[in-house]
């Protein structure tokens, strides 16, 4: 077991707006929080628009790949951040649920997904911002 918090970052196909959210935790984090991602109905990939937009920030999400949501991934996080998977998302009694309404990236280029990543980054340094306040 690790002392370190945990959140869950979920969308439906897990292949857009919960990689984002994901990948941009772990990277202002700094190992200081565990991440993770899963869809409720995972893409075959990453969107590559989703890629493009992040490859502009300096994190490579070519070789993620969606994963499916399970019971115990939203059992162990301490945070979980639904993305408009809707009644598909499992819930436990004591973990901290948030809904995040993001516009979808699907189908979208990446001048559409840019402010969507933007909004995502603000949302997860604010949350950041959060869970390590006790460390000072």
């Amino acid at each position: 077991m690790s002392d370190l918090p945990e959140v869950l970052f979920v969308c439906v196909h897990n292949a857009g707006r919960s990689q984002m959210a994901a990948a941009l935790l772990h990277h202002h984090a700094q190992g200081r929080v565990l991440v993770r991602s899963a869809g409720s109905a995972p893409a075959a990939v990453v969107n590559p628009a989703v890629v493009e937009a992040m490859a502009e920030l300096g994190l490579d999400l070519s070789r993620e790949s969606p994963k499916p949501l399970t019971a115990e991934a939203v059992r162990t996080a301490d945070v979980v951040i639904t993305m408009g998977c809707g009644d598909a998302c499992p819930v436990f009694p004591g973990k901290r649920y948030l809904d995040w309404a993001l516009d979808d990236p699907a189908g979208r280029g990446v001048d559409a997904v840019r402010p969507i990543r933007d909004e995502i980054d603000r949302r997860v340094r604010d949350l950041l911002a959060e869970l390590v306040a006790g460390e000072r």
